[in-house]
């Protein structure tokens, strides 16, 4: 069992980094709460799980094998990641310093759910983590390989949830401080720039 061990210290690891979707889910922290971050991290987990099941039926591999569809993925992230940035920076400039804007209401746990998916379903990274990370942890001696997909799958599904709720327990403990509306505002315009800049990295990498 201790290469199950090493594959989850690698994989906690791996989901500790800073990405799209740990800042996403910093940010749900803060702005809506502990309950609606963790529904956008369920969406996170929900297009993780879609993915290796991709693998698991030999799809993934054919995926990451296939330039153009890679490229397609890439561009639909990065569409959507400067869709959110653009957004969330609209958002802060409704306002003006002589109108108070209303308290906005916390966005649904279905939407919050949906932007984490939709974040993470279209990262071509997170597709490269299951069809070229994963397998280097698959030995025909250690029984049948889908079997080692699934709970290899599992592991890594269980330190994304561990980091993810880090990210989302530091948001929420940020969001206890009751931060003032310019504070917020403040909060929710480096989110939004911060994704732009995820966009732009992800448009200049090749897929």
């Amino acid at each position: 069992m201790s290469w199950l061990l090493v594959f989850f210290g690698a994989s906690l690891l791996i989901a500790l980094t800073p990405g799209a979707n740990n800042l996403l889910g910093l940010h749900h922290g803060m702005t809506h709460g502990v309950r609606r971050a963790l529904a956008g991290l369920g969406g996170r987990l929900a297009a993780f799980t879609l993915l290796i099941t991709a693998v698991a039926a030999g799809l993934g591999q054919l995926l990451a094998a296939s330039g153009t569809a890679l490229t397609i993925i890439k561009w639909a992230g990065v569409a959507y990641l400067v869709y959110l940035g653009t957004c969330l920076l609209w958002s802060t400039f409704r306002g003006t310093a002589e109108t108070r804007e209303p308290d906005i209401p916390p966005a649904g746990a279905w939407r919050v759910a949906r932007k984490e998916f939709g974040v993470a379903i279209t990262n071509p990274k997170a597709i490269l983590i299951f069809t070229a990370f994963v397998p280097q942890f698959i030995d025909a001696g250690h029984g049948p390989v889908p079997g080692q997909i699934a709970l290899l799958g599992a592991g890594y599904l269980l330190a994304e949830f561990l980091a993810g709720s880090v990210y989302v327990g530091v948001g929420a403990a940020v969001r206890q401080a009751e931060l003032s509306r310019r504070a917020r505002r403040g909060v929710d315009r480096g989110t939004g720039v911060v994704l732009l800049g995820l966009a732009g990295v992800l448009a200049s990498a090749n897929a």
